[in-house]
């Protein structure tokens, strides 16, 4: 993990390396950062911090796949923290949305419905790390918003 800078940052400081569900111990890390964001950013400052969250993702996650050898370690979880930051950006700031989000979330991911499952089998390197996870953003998104025009 300390070999080079991008395996830090790709590993999310060793998160990574917990043996069990590291992608789901990968998403808890998302909400410490979003607090953090939240206390010192506002709305496009918020955004643009998570945009270069992305790019550092996308570095890190291409420079520790070249490294190991392996098209997507299961250590390397800086994609589940960064596309669950996205998410928590749109959520809004209240427990039970943050938890049925943080759900969504790990269900997209894990199964990969279609069209993520494609573009993870055949989207390699960085971008591909980084890609399904912003998907799975995406999806969850998605379902919150529609289940919050069925409550209101």
């Amino acid at each position: 993990m300390f070999a080079h800078p991008a395996h830090l940052v790709a590993f999310v400081a060793g998160i990574g390396l917990i043996r069990f569900a590291p992608g789901t111990f990968g998403t808890l890390a998302a909400f410490p950062l979003h607090a953090l964001l939240e206390s010192y950013s506002q709305g496009f400052g918020h955004l643009a911090a998570i945009a270069l969250l992305v790019a550092l993702g996308l570095w890190a996650a291409e420079k520790t796949v070249r490294d190991l050898g392996v098209p997507d370690h299961g250590g390397i979880v800086i994609d589940e923290t960064v596309a669950f930051l996205l998410v928590l950006f749109f959520v809004p700031d209240d427990r039970l949305w943050q938890a049925c989000a943080f759900l969504l979330f790990r269900l997209f991911d894990i199964f990969k419905p279609p069209p993520i499952g494609h573009f993870d089998r055949n989207i390699h390197g960085g971008f591909g790390v980084m890609l399904d996870d912003l998907l799975a953003a995406g999806y969850t998104l998605l379902c919150l918003a529609g289940a919050k025009l069925l409550i209101d």
